[in-house]
């Protein structure tokens, strides 16, 4: 009876129709683009043998979110989320079927795949605060970090299965066939968009796309608590991620892996993701959520440091394990704690400044890491990365009372 009770708390996003339905499709595209990620990341390593360059092409799938994001939180309250959620996914069906051609056709160069992409991280820009805008109307507001949750845990199910799947698929018929499957993914969840039944329909908008945009900054600029999550969001991303983005050069050059071994370095840190969404989801909303994820961050960062400085491969995996339960963790109570403050009206433009604020911490953190492993190394560079995280969280747990309290 307690295995039952306990399910259904971790479950209870899922028992609203639509909410599977978009989650399920997600799942699917989710599995398609963790391949990708990994086949895209192994050549450009393959290509270049450089972390700069894994660093750049982290820098430009990423760099859309800092220039669009804003403009497409603004989009997504004034227009269909579903209908932007379906050019997105057409545009990113099409960039994956165009560098799985470039490689099939042996004409590959690595600013193709940079600039694809760039043109990937567009089509994010826009889709990201429609779909982050569009799950909260799926169920009741009691349910929505339940909902948040399951949806991280969505996305790590397939970083757990994506990547396995991806050096199974690059050793059988190579890269380009991972792209491949990665542009039929999204075949699924446009399936999954056009399924949908309640969809809510926003009122119509005279005002400009400028002006709504200032209302969007003006209420996060009034708000404390708003300020200290998008900050915190900004830190996690550019200290934390990192560690995901440097993968290819730990797994080769301090434990002499292949395209396999990464494999398994990315299941491990999908599978404490997993850990740590369902988590959050049995966890659902309660109060001291801020503290929480503060003394959360505080522990990452200490376990990403050991995790860098680690040459002991089953320690290293125990540490990558236990990081990324605490960094989805991280995500999902800082998502849950954005769409929990955020009004209906201006739920698209407060979460397209979190997510801009999120997401472009991922660049800028992959990029400079990237020129800083380069230069010294890329365990010293995880280090220092994950100290200072742990010290921003320490000063917030001290000093920010709105978060800490919410």
């Amino acid at each position: 009876m307690a295995t039952a009770s306990g399910f259904r708390r971790i479950a209870a996003a899922l028992t609203y129709r639509d909410f599977r339905v978009i989650w399920a499709g997600a799942c699917v595209s989710s599995i398609g683009t963790w391949m990708q990620k990994l086949a895209q990341s192994w050549l450009v390593w393959t290509i270049t043998g450089s972390p700069f360059y894994l660093g750049l092409d982290a820098f430009m799938g990423e760099l859309p979110i800092l220039l669009f994001t804003l403009v497409g939180g603004v989009v997504a309250d004034r227009h269909s989320r579903r209908t932007i959620l379906l050019i997105s996914q057409c545009v990113q069906l099409s960039t994956a079927f165009a560098l799985a051609a470039l490689v099939h056709w042996q004409v590959v160069h690595v600013w193709h795949i940079v600039a694809l992409s760039f043109v990937t991280g567009t089509a994010q820009a826009f889709g990201g605060p429609a779909y982050q805008s569009l799950l909260p109307s799926l169920v009741k507001k009691d349910d929505v970090p339940n909902a948040i949750a399951l949806n991280s845990t969505q996305f790590n199910i397939a970083r757990l299965c994506g990547p396995p799947l991806a050096a199974l698929v690059m050793k059988v018929w190579g890269a380009a066939a991972c792209f491949s499957l990665n542009g039929v993914s999204f075949l699924v969840v446009i399936a999954s968009l056009l399924a949908l039944r309640h969809v809510q329909e926003l009122p119509a908008h005279t005002r400009t796309i400028r002006a709504e945009m200032r209302t969007g900054l003006a209420y996060v600029r009034a708000s404390d608590l708003m300020r200290t999550l998008v900050f915190l969001g900004l830190c996690t991303t550019m200290l934390a991620s990192p560690v995901l983005t440097l993968l290819p050069v730990m797994a080769q050059k301090v434990f002499g892996m292949d395209a396999g071994g990464l494999a398994s370095l990315m299941s491990v840190s999908a599978a404490g993701a997993i850990v740590g969404g369902l988590g959050v989801a049995w966890l659902g909303k309660f109060r001291r959520m801020g503290s929480t994820v503060l003394g959360v961050q505080i522990a990452l960062g200490l376990v990403l440091a050991a995790f860098a400085a680690s040459t002991i491969l089953p320690l290293s995996y125990a540490l990558l394990f236990v990081g990324s339960i605490g960094l989805m963790m991280s995500f999902s109570l800082l998502m849950s704690l954005v769409q929990l403050a955020a009004p209906d009206e201006l739920r698209g433009r407060v979460v397209s400044v979190y997510m801009m604020a999120f997401r472009g911490g991922m660049p800028v953190g992959s990029l400079v890491t990237g020129w800083a492993a380069s230069v010294t190394s890329a365990p010293a560079t995880l280090v220092a990365a994950g100290f200072l995280l742990t010290i921003v969280a320490s000063v917030f747990m001290m000093r920010g009372k709105t978060v800490r309290e919410f």
